[in-house]
């Protein structure tokens, strides 16, 4: 414990450091919010017929031509949504970033990912893709509302692993459904060429506001701290436990690095109506400014204040935290607009 405290204390310096160069690494690019789904914990509300159009590549183009970063070649901008693959001009979108000397990759849920598809977007030069996988069969089903997803995400699974050149990883929604298939799925990714897989908990936000009996308990927390950690130590796929939050004890021991909410540090992101952001997830009234009036990297390096300074969040349950200046008031997407209190600590959720 006491050498895990000296690695977290040169952890907190070296952050300090990021914070201070603010080196963009990952632009996420909300490039549409219609989706072919209608999942039970979707934290965007994305529909089939969303109220916002497409954003126009050429405009986010311009914000790429705005960057003035040195090397390029070291960010990544990762196509989000809704749905990516719902654009038909996805892959005229990475051909011209790739022409920009940048790399790109999407996030998605797999449903409409063909073989033709997937040979298109290798020719369009994509470096990286992140699929859905929240379950065996039914139980990812059920959570993505959808009879024919899990079937079509394996599909996926098994075109995307079998891209040597991709770098790739299966994220998964822990809920309570699906929390007691962990080793099945673990399995099922490994059988089928995954070569990561990344754990996430539902963050009641969006949809998963009104569902919020998929929200893991303190035991199922504290079981779900105690697979990944075992399976780190044993097992050969890349696990880990996701950057949304700090998790006490387990830190050091489910994931690479120690806790780092890295939005607005080296994460920005350009939503669907131009807001200039940080992960995408994080609550709109944390926004910086805006493509269509703003420019990118003004933004960049001279706003984010309430991204690399964090004692705001020093408030509420956070106040008297022992913990808090390991953590800083966890994932910036748990706090809601009036910035009056954090919606988990999942250090309160460890037995």
């Amino acid at each position: 414990m006491f050498l895990n405290r000296i690695r977290q204390s040169i952890h907190i310096k070296a952050k300090e450091v990021e914070h201070k160069q603010h080196n963009l690494f990952y632009l996420f690019w909300e490039c549409t919010q219609r989706c072919n789904l209608s999942c039970l914990h979707c934290g965007s509300d994305c529909v089939s017929d969303s109220r916002y159009r497409d954003m126009p590549k050429e405009d986010f183009l311009r914000v790429l031509d705005n960057v003035n970063q040195h090397p390029r070649d070291h960010i990544t901008v990762i196509i989000t949504g809704g749905e990516p693959l719902l654009r038909k001009d996805l892959e005229e979108c990475g051909f011209e970033i790739r022409k920009r000397d940048m790399r790109w990759g999407i996030v998605t849920n797999g449903y409409a990912y063909t073989r033709e598809r997937h040979i298109s977007l290798l020719n369009a030069g994509m470096g990286s893709v992140t699929l859905s996988l929240d379950g065996l069969g039914d139980t990812h089903n059920w959570l993505r509302n959808s009879p024919k997803s899990f079937e079509r995400t394996l599909n996926a699974l098994q075109l995307i692993s079998s891209s040597a050149r991709l770098t790739s990883d299966v994220v998964t929604c822990v809920n309570k459904q699906n929390i007691s298939q962990l080793e099945d799925i673990y399995r099922l990714i490994k059988e089928n060429g995954g070569k990561a897989w990344r754990i996430f908990t539902i963050t009641p936000i969006g949809r998963a506001k009104e569902n919020e009996d998929m929200l893991l308990d303190a035991d199922e927390f504290t079981y779900l701290m105690e697979f990944i950690k075992e399976k780190r130590k044993s097992g050969t796929l890349n696990l880990k436990f996701s950057c949304e939050g700090y998790v006490g004890r387990y830190e050091g021991e489910v994931r690479e690095e120690y806790f780092f909410c890295r939005a607005g540090i080296n994460v920005a992101s350009v939503l669907i109506d131009g807001s200039i952001g940080a992960c995408p997830n994080i609550n709109r009234s944390f926004v910086q400014g805006n493509i269509y009036k703003d420019n990118f990297m003004d933004v960049w390096n001279n706003r984010y204040q309430l991204y690399r300074n964090r004692n705001w969040t020093k408030t509420g349950q956070c106040a008297l935290c022992k913990e808090y200046k390991y953590c800083k008031g966890n994932g910036l997407h748990y706090w809601t607009e009036d910035r009056k209190n954090v919606l988990a600590c999942h250090c309160g959720l460890i037995k």
